[in-house]
Order: structure tokens, then C-alpha cells, then sequence
């Protein structure tokens, strides 16, 4: 029995304390800075009931509007949502910098008080704002933010753009389209694509605010100077909160459509230092790796093989141009094929750039390919760096022989005289054997003929399908059953058009079930009930299972006038009513 008591005093201890803790009671201001001709929203919040609220003096502050008190009750999958909020307008008596003391009230014989708030007031400003306008709440709230990862990049050097939305919890959004997107023109650009806006937690000039990442793009700056980011501009539907409440005691909100812009950016690109720039150096900034690979390096002559010259790392990879590849004359050498792998991610590019190169040795001997040089400025320390490749040297076995001649002045490289073996080219032929094409008369010939008789005969042709047309105009029944089969199908596409829109959707498949059912059954619209259609099918032996699909269809179009249905329950009927129409036309 003792330890029965012990244990339901220490739950009521910890249940209270655990009710104490939740308690939130907190001082918020439309802003923290505002001109001497500005208004001051002040709401206290709390989210349990109290008693004796007692407010600041508001010192430096005329009270010229409240306390107004407003109180939210909800219930949310089982869960109770209290608020309570008491709401002052101030307006400022002189400039200077003044402080929101603390409020306080009693909740469950405690005493809680919020924290004191620092406001600044300045100069009369030429248009004051009301704090209490929905307008200047949903500005003063929302905010889009260009984050530029460098403002004095080098010349092709990447940077980054990032496109942020942050909202402040006193509003939300409802939607948003873009109104004008920035064009880049001094600039390589390239989007990251965004799979799935996520919302996260953060703080904008020091106040918590929620943010989402709209958009990523890499820049590469193609010209130095002052270059101008253009901005990114958005429509948004703000939701604004107001003190009047719908019969549930929640919150109404107005909705205010605003336009903003992540504002001009701009940047200060540095050219690339002059003073140790390599000779043959083609303009690549980043951190690189250059080799030359040959496919084999033993073969026969008039066999091929590949010589790679591939750039890899991270930077401009695709706004550089790699070397070129020098061979012996006693290589037959073809154009290089460009391959790029190479994918962008918010540090830039990176991956591989590659010259392939087919060789095709004429003579036996030994082939020396020179080393490449290769040279790019390296951000990280400031300065040029070459890489130099290996030599590669080649072993031609079976072939005719080349005749060796002078070696170069480095006496690395030897060439070899290119002979004339008699295959490599033919002359032109001088002489020919044209003979001329006799051609007989159109008059009497093959065309001739079949180009008088094929109208002849086309004559029994068109009198056949003259009579069919015919036929098919004075069908009066049938003209009427396809009639409605069109229309059937005509506004089931229409339906389809509409998803998205219930009352559209829903008008239009119904009236494509009508049409149907007039097609099939031959009724009229007023003679379709429930009970004659559903005795009407049975009696050409239609499905049972399939009767009470396509009356339940009937009664979702019914039942979507009084009551709205979701995007989901839309796509189900649809895809239903698609699947219930093309199995009951087999079985009618």
C-alpha cells in the first residue's frame, strides 16, 4: 500500500513538472527598428490560460491601440492547441533606443514574465507603415537572399550562387512562381538541380526565421572587372495572420500577394597574374592531373592504336583547351576525338576531359611521341603549375622500312623520310567510259498506259464508298449511338484535363458517363436513374461487379457538388471510371 502511494505522488510530481515546463510565455514586436511616425505591434503570447496579466509601463511608447485579446483552441489528431494573446500599438514619443519591459501573468499559482525587448527608434521616415497592415507584415516577414560565395574571385575561377526564401513564423506561404530569372551574360553558368524543396531553421539579422534553398547555380566569370549579378524575382502568396477568429476559435489569415528580389549582386573579378604565366598556358584555373597513355605501345605497321590526353581534377575543365599532339612524320595521324566526364556540384566542376587520338605507323622502327606539357593556376597558392608528361615510345615490328635522316637540334627526336609505296593514293583517271542513256518515247511506254487506266478503275472504288457514306448519313440511330461515343470520350479527356479541380473534373466525367450510357443503351439523360441504368446493364449481361463500379462512379460526381475531394481521390476515379468504361464495351 505504501509503495502504491509513492508511486502516484512521485507521477503527480512529475506530471506537474512536466506541465510547468511546457508553459510559454514570450513578448514579440512587429519590428525592432522603426521610424518616430511608425506604429509598434507588441503581442504578448502565452499557450496555457493565466490570470492578472499585468503589462509593461511601455516607457517612451504611447499606448495608442489595446489591449486587444484574442484566444486560439484546437484540437489536432487528439491533441489540444491553446493560445491566448494580448496585443498593444504603440507609438514612439521620441527617438532613441527604449526597452519592452517585462509582462507578467499567473498561470496555475505561478508567475511567469517574458523577456525584455530592445527596440530603436529613429528619424521620421517619408512613408511610415502601419504594424497592424498586412502588407507591411507579409514585407517586413519575407525576405529572398542571394548567398555569394566570393566577391573577388580570379578570372574563371568558380563561385557559387545560392537563392534563399526566409519567412518569418509570424506568416507563412502559401505559393510562389517566378517572375524573372537572372541571365548570367558575363558568366558560365550552370544550375544544380534542386530534387525537393526542404524547409529548415535558421535566423535572418539575428531573429529565428524559417528558410528553403530555391535555387543553386555555379558561375565561372568569363570577363574581369565589375561584373553584375542579376536578380531573381518571385511572386509569393503570403498568409498574414489577423485578430479576428473563425467560430473554432482559430486564427484567420488574410492573403497577400507580394513580389520580391534577391536584390544586384555584384562582383570584382581579378584577372590572372601576368608575372610567371607559362608559355602555351590555355586559361585553366583549379586543381589538376595530365597524363598521356597510348592503347600498346608494341605493334605492325598499318595497325592503330589510341594516344589519350586527358586533363582530370576540379575547376573549368570545360572552358580550357588541352595540348595538341605532336608525332613523327612516320605516324598517320587523324583527328583527336573530344570526350568530356565531367560533373558539377556546388565546389565547381570536376571529373575528366580527354583528346583521343588515332595513330596509324606506316614503316617499322621505333617512334618517339615528345612529352606534352600541360599548365593551369592553382587558386589555393596563388600561382602557375606545369605538368610535364611522359615520353612515349613506340616499337613498330613487321613493316617497310623508313630511311633515317638528320635528328633534331635537342637530338630527341628522330624523323624518318616518308617513301612511296604505290598504295597510299590513285591519280585521278584522265580517261572515261560515259555512255549515254537512250531514252524511248513517254508516248506508248509502260507509264503511259498505266497512267490512262488507273482513273478508269479508280471510278468503282469511289461509287462503293459514295454508297457507304451515303449509307452511314441516313442511319439516324447510329449516327446518334457514335455521336455519344465521341462525347464519351471527348469529355473523359476533358476530365483528365481538369484533375486538379473538382468541380470541373467531376462535372466533366459525369457527363462523359451520360454519353456513354446514352452510346450503349440508347436513354436520354432524363430517363437515367440509378435503378434504370443498373436494370439496363443487368439485362445485357453486363458484369454485376462491373454495374456497381460504374453506379458508384455515378454517386462520387454526385457527392464531389457538396463535398471537396483531394488530388488522389480525383486520379483513383479517373483511372476508374477509364478501366470500367473499356471493360464494359467488351461484354456490350
Amino acid at each position: 500500500m505504501k509503495l502504491k502511494l509513492m508511486l502516484w505522488v512521485l507521477f503527480t510530481l512529475s506530471a506537474v513538472t512536466f506541465s510547468t515546463a511546457q508553459v510559454k510565455f514570450e513578448a514579440k514586436v512587429s519590428k525592432k527598428k522603426l521610424g518616430v511616425n511608425e506604429r509598434l505591434r507588441v503581442d504578448f503570447e502565452m499557450n496555457q490560460d493565466g490570470d492578472n496579466f499585468t503589462p509593461p509601463d511601455f516607457s517612451g511608447f504611447t499606448v495608442v491601440g489595446g489591449p486587444n485579446q484574442s484566444i486560439s483552441n484546437s484540437w489536432i489528431n487528439g491533441k489540444r492547441s491553446y493560445a491566448k494573446t494580448f496585443s498593444y500599438f504603440l507609438a514612439p514619443t521620441q527617438r532613441g533606443k527604449f526597452t519592452i519591459a517585462q509582462a507578467q501573468i499567473q498561470i496555475d499559482g505561478e508567475t511567469y514574465k517574458t523577456l525584455p525587448v530592445r527596440v530603436e527608434v529613429t528619424a521620421a521616415v517619408d512613408k511610415p507603415k502601419d504594424g497592424n497592415n498586412s502588407d507591411y507584415i507579409a514585407s517586413e516577414n519575407l525576405h529572398l537572399v542571394a548567398e555569394v560565395s566570393k566577391a573577388n574571385p580570379y578570372l574563371n575561377e568558380a563561385i557559387t550562387v545560392v537563392y534563399k526564401l526566409y519567412v518569418s513564423p509570424r506568416i507563412s506561404v502559401s505559393n510562389w512562381n517566378e517572375l524573372d530569372s537572372p541571365k548570367y551574360s558575363d558568366f558560365w553558368s550552370q544550375a544544380i538541380d534542386m530534387k525537393q524543396l526542404k524547409v529548415e531553421n535558421g535566423t535572418y539579422e539575428g531573429e529565428p526565421y524559417r528558410y528553403v534553398v530555391l535555387r543553386k547555380t555555379v558561375l565561372y566569370p568569363q570577363k574581369t572587372g565589375k561584373l553584375n549579378i542579376e536578380p531573381l524575382t518571385l511572386s509569393i502568396a503570403v498568409d498574414v495572420p489577423t485578430n479576428r477568429r473563425d467560430i473554432f476559435g482559430g486564427r484567420l489569415y488574410s492573403t497577400v500577394n507580394k513580389t520580391v528580389a534577391a536584390g544586384n549582386r555584384t562582383i570584382n573579378v581579378k584577372p590572372l597574374p601576368e608575372n610567371g604565366k607559362p608559355e602555351g598556358f590555355t586559361g585553366a584555373v583549379g586543381d589538376f592531373d595530365f597524363k598521356v597513355k597510348a592503347s600498346r605501345t608494341e605493334l605492325d605497321a598499318s595497325e592503330s592504336l589510341e594516344v589519350k590526353v586527358e586533363v582530370s581534377g576540379e575547376g573549368n575543365l570545360k572552358l580550357f583547351d588541352l595540348p595538341n599532339l605532336t608525332v613523327p612524320s612516320g605516324l598517320e595521324q587523324y583527328e583527336p576525338e573530344h570526350s568530356e566526364r565531367v560533373r558539377t556540384n556546388l565546389g565547381g566542376m570536376e571529373g575528366t576531359v580527354t583528346d583521343t587520338y588515332t595513330l596509324v605507323p606506316q614503316f617499322k622502327g621505333k617512334y618517339p611521341i615528345p612529352a606534352l606539357r600541360f599548365s593551369y593556376f592553382d587558386v589555393s597558392s596563388n600561382s602557375y603549375k606545369t605538368i610535364t608528361s611522359q615520353e612515349v615510345l613506340l616499337n613498330v615490328g613487321k613493316g617497310p622500312d623508313g630511311q633515317r635522316i638528320v635528328t633534331s637540334s635537342d637530338d630527341t627526336v628522330q624523323k624518318q623520310v616518308v617513301t612511296q609505296s604505290g598504295r597510299q593514293f590513285k591519280f585521278i583517271k584522265l580517261k572515261t567510259t560515259l555512255k549515254e542513256i537512250n531514252s524511248e518515247p513517254f508516248f506508248g511506254s509502260a507509264l503511259y498506259w498505266t497512267a490512262l487506266i488507273t482513273p478508269l478503275l479508280a471510278i468503282p472504288l469511289f461509287l462503293f464508298f459514295g454508297k457507304k457514306q451515303e449509307a452511314r448519313k441516313n442511319d439516324v440511330v447510329g449516327s446518334r449511338v457514335r455521336r455519344a461515343d465521341k462525347l464519351a470520350r471527348k469529355y473523359l479527356s476533358e476530365a483528365k484535363k481538369n484533375l486538379g479541380e473538382p468541380k470541373s473534373f467531376y462535372i466533366a466525367m459525369e457527363r462523359a458517363l451520360h454519353n456513354y450510357l446514352k452510346a450503349k443503351l440508347q436513354i436520354q439523360t432524363s430517363d437515367m436513374s440509378k435503378d434504370r441504368i443498373q436494370r439496363l446493364l443487368r439485362e445485357r449481361q453486363v458484369d454485376d461487379a462491373l454495374v456497381i463500379e460504374f453506379v458508384a462512379l455515378l454517386e462520387s460526381c454526385e457527392f464531389a457538388r457538396y463535398t471537396p475531394l483531394s488530388s488522389t481521390a480525383m486520379q483513383q476515379d479517373y483511372e476508374k471510371a477509364s478501366r470500367v468504361i473499356a471493360a464494359m464495351d467488351k461484354q456490350l
